[in-house]
């Protein structure tokens, strides 16, 4: 049976989540929920019981319903009438669109990045790179990516364009979710590690073009991965853009 982490709230997160007005609850709901989904706790496919994650938070299934419903906009959930609710499948056919966006405006914003940089943002690249060292050492996947995506938005940051990120972070949700699935692979945390290792390096000796090549390159890995993600694990992608059958729930 299909395991639910919301099930594992402690007692006292349940009474806070109960005394919360309905809005609010929703929104931690859709947080937990669609964290969950990025992070393959809850995996392609995997049934979303409305029932059990309410009783879960202490809350009527009306929080519950608005934060599906905003992710099934967001293409992370479908609903199936008469069959029941699911973590959507990974659409294979949106992911090149989403890898082309992210890498235009990375590229762009590496680029300026190595033109602005100072001493100072050197430095705390650096230090994300040791944060990295010290999560993979420990085997600490889920600390990992969390330090692998302040990194990029710190790159955003360096180049004076933090808002590019916040587009990225838009596109590339299902993207993530493969990442996700390279993440256990031997070696796989190293590798990521030292393709950052060649971006700093880059950026830090103001060489626009050699930035753009060691991003490009560090984006095009996880591209060239996907073929071997499906073969893996074939029941978590479909090649519809969308989940078939997927339809908007109606409101309570």
């Amino acid at each position: 049976m299909p395991s639910d982490s919301l099930t594992a709230i402690p007692p006292r997160q349940r009474r806070l989540a109960t005394a919360r007005p309905a809005p609010r609850s929703a929104s931690l709901i859709y947080r937990d929920l669609r964290n969950d989904i990025l992070g393959m706790r809850r995996r392609p496919g995997e049934p979303i019981a409305e029932a059990r994650i309410a009783a879960a938070y202490g809350v009527s299934r009306t929080p519950v319903h608005e934060a599906v419903l905003r992710l099934a906009d967001e293409g992370l959930i479908d609903v199936f009438p008469q069959s029941g609710t699911y973590v959507s499948l990974i659409p294979v056919a949106a992911l090149p669109e989403a890898g082309v966006i992210r890498k235009a405006l990375e590229e762009a914003a590496v680029r300026m990045a190595a033109v602005r940089a100072t001493a100072s943002d050197i430095a705390r690249l650096r230090a994300a790179l040791a944060e990295q060292r010290d999560l993979c050492a420990a085997c600490d996947r889920d600390g990992f990516h969390e330090a692998d995506e302040s990194f990029h938005a710190l790159l955003a940051e360096v180049a004076g364009f933090p808002g590019f990120w916040t587009l990225v972070e838009q596109v590339k949700v299902q993207v993530d979710r493969c990442r996700r699935l390279t993440l256990p692979v031997p070696g796989q945390m190293t590798k990521v590690i030292a393709e950052h290792d060649a971006i700093v390096e880059a950026v830090a000796a103001h060489d626009r073009e050699a930035s753009v090549r060691a991003l490009g390159a560090h984006l095009d890995e996880l591209r060239l991965a996907i073929d071997d993600l499906r073969a893996a694990a074939p029941l978590y992608f479909t090649d519809a853009p969308t989940a078939v059958g997927r339809q908007t729930p109606a409101r309570l």
